[in-house]
């Protein structure tokens, strides 16, 4: 998979890009990651990017001809091409997955007040991580492709991501290490059991009890299997 990034400061990439797991699938040919800063693309003399907005108003805004000749330069009959910006799509754990199939990305990352709206017409989805604004779409961009790099085969072990939170419909499990005891909390017994079927349910029992109290509607948008639906009203008797 290629993931190429459009940014006015590639710069910011550099920590990103060389270390811990996305170092690894970089140096593993299992990713390929290009960050191209699309101030290159400017036909002005001092390759300027943007430009006042049209009727007035605060800031300045990108324009559509650079990240148009930005993107013809650089997709291919694979690219899927997406839009950082707080409008979009929440981004969620399936859409990672979506992505993580795709051949070849390319992520846009705006600046100052945002994009000539006629740059939606060169894009195949519009995504946001939050509802919240952030200075520019460099972090979005680096969360997503994170959030995508680590589900591609061999990055991480196999079965780590199944574990994953969201990826059933629920929060992740607790998870302990050593010490056993620390500043008098203790790790629970059945972890240390060796019972392989008793972990599994106290696992689901805490992810479901976690879920319920933290996103409840997570719950409401998840079909719970007999075994989910039992340990749930467990769950709200105890509490």
């Amino acid at each position: 998979m290629k993931i190429k990034i459009l940014t006015l400061f590639p710069n910011m990439f550099n920590g990103f890009l060389s270390e811990s797991i996305i170092k690894r699938a970089i140096d593993n040919n299992l990713i390929e990651v290009e960050v191209i800063d699309y101030r290159k693309y400017s036909q002005e003399k001092h390759n300027h990017v943007d430009d006042t907005p049209y009727g007035g108003g605060a800031g300045m805004v990108i324009k559509c001809d650079v990240i148009d000749r930005a993107i013809e330069d650089n997709k291919t009959n694979k690219s899927f091409i997406c839009l950082m910006t707080p409008q979009g799509e929440q981004f969620t754990q399936q859409m990672a997955i979506d992505l993580s199939k795709k051949d070849e990305l390319i992520l846009i990352c705006g600046h100052y007040e945002g994009f000539d709206e006629r740059v939606r017409d060169y894009v195949d989805k519009e995504i946001s991580i939050g509802d919240y604004v952030l200075t520019g779409g460099e972090i979005p961009a680096m969360a997503i492709s994170d959030s995508i790099i680590r589900l591609i085969d061999d990055v991480i072990s196999e079965e780590s991501p199944m574990d994953d939170s969201y990826i059933n419909g629920l929060l992740e499990y607790p998870q302990y290490t050593r010490p056993y005891v620390y500043k008098g909390k203790a790790v629970p017994d059945v972890l240390i059991s060796g019972n392989h079927k008793n972990i599994r349910e106290y696992r689901l029992k805490e992810s479901l009890r976690k879920t319920y109290l933290r996103r409840p509607d997570l719950l409401e948008k998840k079909e719970l299997t007999k075994e989910e639906e039992k340990l749930l009203k467990e769950i709200k008797e105890e509490l």
